[in-house]
């Protein structure tokens, strides 16, 4: 099945589609790809363009394509999956080929990479990063999700939606 381009504003409730469903974040150059699981991120509206926020630790593998690459997606399975996307938050890219045991195939379009398992993808083109200052929780209960490894925010702006 092929992939037909949308329109963001017709994606109906990105928070049960990033918290409840999941998604995979991608990103890759000259072939090469990673990919993590997340179930934190936004999609909303800042500096006057439609834009996704996703949270990459730097420990992560997927961080170093996270850097090196101009574009990155968010891919969402319609909320099946689960295994597949649970095997790629669990394990490294770095030590195993943890998207071919998830079952996933890379598709490259649109400058950018995501599975082609995918029912809905969204590309975003790289348009801030910002690393996370604990400084800055003003509700002290945000610092239990971190031991000292925090995340580095990208916001990116939402320049293709590809659904089958």
């Amino acid at each position: 099945m092929s992939y037909q381009k949308r329109n963001i504003r017709e994606i109906e409730n990105p928070v049960k589609l990033i918290a409840d469903d999941w998604a995979l974040l991608s990103a890759g150059a000259g072939g090469q790809w990673n990919t993590m699981t997340v179930s934190w991120g936004g999609i909303g509206e800042i500096w006057g363009f439609d834009a996704a926020f996703v949270f990459v630790r730097p420990q992560r593998y997927t961080y170093q394509f996270m850097e090196r690459a101009e574009r990155f997606t968010l891919s969402f399975f319609g909320g099946g999956a689960k295994d597949a996307l649970a095997l790629c938050g669990k394990l490294s890219g770095r030590d195993t080929d943890k998207i071919a045991q998830a079952g996933l195939t890379a598709h490259w379009e649109d400058g950018a990479v995501w599975p082609e398992e995918a029912e809905l993808v969204i590309v975003c083109e790289k348009a801030a990063a910002q690393d996370i200052d604990p400084r800055g929780f003003i509700d002290p209960k945000i610092e239990s999700n971190y031991n000292g490894d925090y995340h580095r925010m990208y916001v990116g702006k939402i320049v293709g939606v590809w659904a089958k």
